[in-house]
């Protein structure tokens, strides 16, 4: 068949009809027929030619055109593509006058793969009649210049037959073309619904997926998205969360869920004018799917009760979100910037009696009494672990009487230290210990006041309690330096400014034994941390977090250390330090 015999309009209607049906731009399915006829062409003329195929948008009329481009004599690799200075004289010389100068941009390929290509302004010598659409784009470009090298020489070549190979191998490419352009339409459209509720019909199950018909496009629901105990059929209408769309291979593939927590809080979203109206705040869900789940509200008119609201008129808002989630109970929370506050309302419905919080650690002892204790842990730890995962927070729980157990230990423990280091009586050590005295610094390097306030302790006694603190911590620490120099510690980190004896003991047992090994460190390895790995919190310990020493600080010591070294300059960490300060003061 060729392209000539056949109706030119034919290819426009085609190019219509299946944009239509398939709702893409008709434009797309045009290029894809001029990529198509080119390809034919070429299995005609020669691989290795340019051959381009634009069809006339109004007509339908398909122009096959070769184009050669203007390279030096010694640069010319493609003979059917490339063309030297003299021939293309010689072509322009016996095609004139029938050649119209144009002038255009041409994005040239990068010679590196990942590289920007180049955008270059040619001209384009083409070696016909100059048409009306012609005339417009000669105007400014001077017809006389001769070609250099870059330029492109363009004429026209037969319209190709299209043999039964060539129709089908044309066929192919179009609907590659089509099937990608509606790939691209489909992300387009799904890929800022991320986070949103889409309501669908289940196609089919594939090894426990769900395949969901949501329009104009198909999406799975994973079996590990599915609420535990939920089975569908063929035609079951659905409704999910739309968790994540990504470009791939076979194409955009929409990922849906049931179990995420942000698909309860959309649920209620929907169920909850205050919420949608932004009077009412969602600020943290945990869900065990399909058995329980916590939700934390606030609301920002006081006249308004969050929880109230969220339940409704005798259950009724929250009762639609709990029939949507198969029958998951649902705990309505106050949310409270206090952390503590906060936590003992997440582990409603047990009763607390104390909560300890250690911010840095990011962790909470909740004490609880010995009746409350099952209340609080929940079925298989159910209450607790939501809690934990609604306030961000570690929890331990003990009972009151567990509670009491370890204090008593620790106040012995204290009160064993002072008798031991200081060489004081069982009752004089416990005084100290009742007072808040912790360890040897405290009362080595405390105000005298402090001590004066304990019941028998007068100013002479201060002083000589403080005189054996200080006399037993110099004592340790010579000995830690003796240590340390034995385990071969540089001097320059025994001096170094922050550092006692005992933490360059605990950093020569690491093998860190110069200021070079010190400044590698990260702030992490030396204060410790928290990593969260498998969704469990993971502790790690810092080699200097026996010592009390913060992240801030130890993070404060290793940067002095890489400036003593020469491997940061003072201004940019001071120009940093500022930084930091700013953005503190635009926060507060």
């Amino acid at each position: 068949m060729a392209i000539t015999s056949a109706n030119q309009l034919e290819l426009l209607q085609t190019a219509e009809a299946v944009a239509r049906e398939k709702m893409i731009d008709p434009g797309l399915v045009v290029e894809a027929m001029e990529e198509s006829l080119a390809r034919a062409a070429k299995s005609r003329y020669g691989a290795e030619m340019d051959i381009r195929v634009k069809i006339d948008r109004k007509t339908g009329r398909a122009n096959f055109t070769r184009v050669r481009t203007v390279a030096e004599d010694d640069e010319i690799e493609n003979f059917q593509a490339e063309l030297t200075l003299d021939q293309a004289k010689q072509a322009i010389t016996h095609a004139s006058p029938n050649v119209v100068v144009l002038s255009g941009i041409a994005q040239i390929p990068p010679a590196e793969e990942g590289a920007q290509p180049e955008t270059r302004r040619i001209r384009r010598f083409l070696l016909r009649q100059p048409s009306e659409t012609d005339r417009a784009l000669m105007e400014g470009v001077d017809q006389n210049t001769p070609p250099a090298p870059g330029d492109e020489i363009v004429d026209e070549v037969p319209p190709v037959e299209l043999g039964r190979i060539a129709a089908q191998s044309a066929k192919q490419v179009i609907l590659q073309k089509v099937r990608e352009a509606e790939r691209d339409r489909q992300f387009e459209e799904f890929k800022d619904r991320t986070g949103t509720i889409i309501n669908g019909v289940v196609k089919r199950e594939e090894y426990g997926n769900v395949i969901v018909d949501v329009g104009r496009g198909e999406a799975i629901l994973r079996r590990n998205e599915k609420i535990g105990r939920e089975s569908y059929r063929n035609g079951d209408r659905i409704r999910c969360y739309i968790k994540d769309v990504r470009r791939e291979t076979r194409g955009p593939q929409i990922f849906l869920s049931r179990t995420a927590p942000e698909f309860m809080a959309e649920l209620f979203k929907m169920e909850v004018p205050e919420i949608y109206d932004g009077i009412i705040e969602i600020k943290a869900v945990a869900r065990d799917p399909g058995s329980r789940a916590k939700i934390a509200v606030i609301s920002y008119d006081n006249s308004i009760d969050p929880v109230g609201a969220c339940v409704g008129m005798r259950g009724s808002r929250v009762q639609a979100v709990v029939n949507e989630l198969q029958g998951e109970k649902i705990d309505i929370i106050p949310w409270n910037e206090d952390q503590p506050t906060f936590l003992v309302n997440a582990l409603q419905p047990a009763e607390v009696s104390k909560v300890v919080l250690d911010e840095e650690a990011e962790r909470i002892e909740v004490v609880v009494p010995e009746d409350q204790l099952s209340l609080a842990i929940g079925r298989r730890g159910q209450n607790v672990r939501l809690a934990s995962q609604l306030t961000g927070l570690d929890i331990d729980i003990m009972t009151e009487a567990e509670d009491s157990e370890r204090r008593q230990k620790e106040f012995e423990e204290r009160t064993n230290l002072f008798m031991n280091a200081l060489d004081l009586d069982e009752f004089f050590a416990q005084l100290l210990v009742s007072e808040g005295f912790t360890n040897l610094e405290e009362v080595a390097y405390v105000e005298l006041d402090e001590l004066l306030v304990i019941d028998g302790v007068d100013e002479d006694t201060a002083h000589e309690l403080q005189a054996r603190a200080r006399d037993v911590l110099d004592a340790q620490a010579r000995e830690a330096l003796e240590q340390a120099r034995g385990m071969g510690v540089e001097e320059s980190l025994i001096e170094f400014e922050g550092l006692t004896p005992q933490m360059v003991k605990a950093l020569a047992e690491d093998g860190i034994r110069t200021l070079e090994d010190f400044a590698t460190c990260a702030d992490w390895e030396l204060a410790g941390g928290w990593t969260t790995v498998d969704g469990e919190r993971v502790k790690d310990d810092g080699i200097l977090e026996p010592f009390d020493v913060s992240l801030e600080e130890a993070q404060h010591l290793v940067m002095n250390a890489r400036v003593m070294l020469g491997w940061v300059d003072p201004a940019d960490l001071e120009a940093s330090d500022e930084a930091e300060e700013l953005d503190q003061e635009g926060e507060a």
